[in-house]
């Protein structure tokens, strides 16, 4: 959700603010008593209500169920361009003779401790030789504070390092550089017609797992003429 300010109140909101507006919404609107809470407040997003009992409890505002419907419908946008960009990536690959998903969850261990991984689009060349097999993970980024909170997490590129000899930041034009991405990641840029690479990844050697291999054989590949289904 993109930071907006009151002129007249000079409070700026914040992704925090929108999800405390939701827990308040959906909950029995107990004050907290904190910086947002007041914010909020004086924002008039939020309401002090007293029940017959003499206590007092929080409501949305019909301008706070305002805000939260542009939240939401922001929200819904980025989901879509992301999942956009994720579907075109997966078909590149594909197109380049790649054997792509998107989608899956694979077991990693970066360190001591076996994690859950999620890549946006992982491939491996379409090869019968192991040592060919280069898997390559591509982490999908279109807003610039999803990429920011993103590069603040070095254990999951350390699990992504894990899985693939290779690993990029996919980013949409206008919310990176490559200066921005750490430099064992390369970077490529999608623009509205291609997708360019800025930055060659580093490679490394690396053999799949077994039980890697095996949710590869369960996970249903993407074609490079695959087009993404409209979500109803």
């Amino acid at each position: 959700m993109t930071d907006a300010r009151d002129p007249s109140s000079g409070i700026r909101l914040t992704r925090a603010h929108d999800r405390r507006l939701r827990a308040m919404y959906r909950s029995a609107g107990w004050p907290c008593l904190d910086g947002i809470e007041i914010e909020l407040l004086g924002h008039g997003l939020l309401e002090r209500v007293t029940d017959g009992r003499g206590s007092e409890y929080l409501r949305v505002t019909d301008a706070g169920i305002a805000r939260l419907a542009q939240s939401l419908n922001q929200n819904r946008q980025a989901f879509d361009a992301h999942e956009a960009l994720v579907d075109r990536v997966a078909r590149e690959m594909a197109g380049q003779g790649r054997i792509a998903w998107r989608g899956l969850t694979l077991l990693g261990k970066p360190d001591d401790a076996w994690q859950h991984l999620k890549p946006d689009v992982f491939s491996i060349r379409n090869t019968t030789v192991e040592d060919y097999v280069e898997p390559l993970v591509h982490e999908i980024k279109v807003r610039r504070a999803d990429l920011l909170c993103d590069l603040r997490k070095p254990e999951k590129r350390a699990g992504y390092r894990a899985l693939a000899s290779g690993c990029y930041y996919v980013l949409a034009e206008g919310i990176g550089t490559a200066e921005d991405i750490p430099p064992e990641c390369g970077v490529m840029i999608a623009t509205p017609t291609q997708i360019l690479v800025i930055r060659p990844a580093p490679r490394r050697a690396i053999r799949l797992a077994f039980h890697q291999w095996m949710a590869l054989t369960k996970a249903q590949r993407i074609h490079a003429d695959d087009r993404l289904e409209p979500m109803l």
